[in-house]
């Protein structure tokens, strides 16, 4: 019979096959793909109590927020093909899972897009409209193992305005804008997150009606990254204390050790930091990988339709476009002011 701390171990190991380790060594003290002990300690209690309890082992992942509003990355406001092939992933992930432990696993998408809407140019229209569609989405999933929560299903703040939510998460879970400032210039993985964010909002105002040069642009994509960053971090307290029992995951990539882990949302690892809401499917030869629309278009890909709207593309020939990459140069630079 196999132990509490094999299953708990096994789990783990099958969950971290798809992590996102942070660009460079990640000071992992195993090659490859194999999680060393420095990776598993921060999980291994939470996992083995869920197996002792003969209960499913929950995962949380903030993430799925909203769709990027440049047309030049994505094909619109809802969720598409992109997403599907994610949630696919992740189902199937906890159906490994139950082969391990029969009780199975459960993934939390944590939707952060109303957490931060005003800070990324999305209406709040937008973000209500892409979480019904993920919702729907999510119900047609063979493994039924995810789930969807966002910050309209605090009790606390039900039927209040959207701005009163976000004022709400700041004042109770915020950190100051210096205290920010201090751990982006002290701690290498903020900064990190800090300059990704930097380019996200950046590029994602770079559309034909912006008149602002490209240098403000990025003075102000700086200024808002550090928003997102706070809201963000604010978010994941919260969902800590929603579920204190589940593993923490992140959309983003992570050093050996962290309390939460970097997770993939497809089996193949080269779309870096590319999400499919910054991004759209693209099919080649039957697999399916990510790229921005505006290198779709590119690339001669044909556009498919499902339900009567915009799904992905299935690309005309087998060279495939730029993609996104870990270890790819931010440009602009953004740099901690």
């Amino acid at each position: 019979m196999t132990s509490t701390e094999e299953t708990a171990r096994e789990i783990l190991r099958t969950v971290m096959r798809y992590r996102r380790g942070a660009p460079g060594a990640w000071r992992c003290d195993t090659p490859g793909d194999t999680p060393c002990e420095r990776c598993l300690l921060p999980h291994l209690e939470t996992v083995r109590q869920r197996v002792r309890a003969g209960e499913p082992v929950v995962f949380v992942l903030p993430g799925f927020p909203c769709k990027s509003p440049n047309p030049a990355k994505v094909l619109g406001v809802l969720p598409d093909r992109a997403e599907q092939l994610a949630l696919e992933f992740l189902d199937g992930l906890c159906a490994r899972i139950r082969e391990i432990h029969p009780p199975g696993a459960r993934i939390v998408l944590c939707s952060d897009g109303r957490v931060f809407s005003e800070l990324i140019d999305v209406p709040d229209a937008h973000i209500t409209a892409y979480q019904a569609e993920l919702g729907r989405m999510l119900t047609g999933l063979p493994g039924g193992a995810l789930s969807l929560f966002s910050a309209d299903d605090l009790e606390e703040m039900r039927g209040e305005p959207h701005e009163r939510v976000r004022a709400w998460l700041d004042a109770r879970y915020g950190e100051s804008p210096e205290e920010l400032r201090a751990q982006v210039r002290a701690d290498a993985e903020v900064l990190r997150l800090y300059r990704a964010l930097t380019r996200f909002l950046f590029e994602d105002r770079l559309t034909p009606e912006r008149t602002e040069s490209r240098s403000a642009l990025q003075r102000e994509a700086r200024r808002r990254a550090y928003g997102v960053i706070g809201r963000s971090r604010a978010w994941g307290t919260l969902v800590s204390e929603h579920f204190p029992g589940a593993v923490r995951l992140s959309i983003h990539p992570q050093d050996c050790g962290s309390p939460k882990f970097g997770i993939r949302l497809s089996a193949r690892g080269e779309d870096g930091w590319l999400t499919p809401w910054h991004a759209v499917a693209v099919e080649r030869d039957g697999v399916f990988a990510l790229c921005r629309r505006s290198e779709a278009e590119a690339e001669g890909a044909r556009l498919v339709h499902r339900d009567g709207r915009p799904s992905h593309f299935v690309a005309t020939r087998t060279a495939p476009p730029a993609r996104e990459s870990a270890d790819r140069p931010l440009a602009p630079a953004a740099r901690p002011t």
